[in-house]
């Protein structure tokens, strides 16, 4: 199973207009690949229109986005031309990239147990590895929290880049605690004269 920090799996995979989009070529750029069942289906359609919305946003973190299926270029430009959608979509026609990245297998559809396509998400990044997996997705508002999960780790990445301010911070709080424990030895001098005074009367 895909754990975030392996290798993704490599593709090389034509889109809607026969151009074949290459993970290799994508390298230096986060990558949200989405794998769905069937184009303009119900689920799928709200999946891809969400994704479509997201599009600015997603490009404002430096993310290209893809979807894919078996569905053929035809199909794919049909569905595109009826909803307006502005991402591209991918055909895996012998489910090979879907099985690479556990989207294709045994899942369950209305009770029944059933193979096919698993509605599933990753995140790849710009030095190819994975960087988060959603394995089995419902469709609606999935696009938002891509997105959500994306901005964390470009966030976790751009604090792990810089230098730690932590040890400055931990040495501020020793030097303010100093005084403290220095002020107890001096009560107990002050506590001392008068007994040394009372010996002396």
């Amino acid at each position: 199973m895909l754990e975030p920090g392996a290798p993704a799996p490599s593709f090389s995979l034509p889109d809607q207009d026969g151009k074949l989009v290459s993970l290799q070529d994508l390298r230096g750029r986060w990558v949200v690949l989405y794998f769905y069942p069937k184009d303009d289906t119900p689920g799928c359609t709200v999946e891809a229109c969400e994704f479509t919305g997201s599009k600015q946003a997603f490009a404002g973190l430096d993310a290209v986005v893809f979807g894919c299926s078996a569905d053929g270029a035809a199909a794919h430009q049909k569905f595109i031309a009826k909803h307006g959608l502005g991402i591209s979509l991918l055909t895996d026609a012998d489910r090979k990239v879907m099985q690479s990245y556990g989207a294709y297998g045994k899942k369950v559809l209305y009770g029944k147990a059933t193979i096919g396509v698993i509605r599933s998400t990753v995140i790849i990044a710009p030095d190819g590895r994975l960087a988060h997996r959603w394995a089995s997705v419902k469709a609606a508002g999935h696009a938002e929290h891509v997105h959500a999960r994306l901005a964390e780790l470009q966030g976790a990445t751009a604090v792990a880049k810089k230098t730690p301010a932590s040890p400055v911070k931990k040495a501020k709080k020793v030097k303010k605690a100093r005084p403290v424990v220095a002020a107890r030895p001096a009560a107990k001098k002050a506590a001392a004269k008068p007994s040394r005074g009372a010996k002396g009367k």
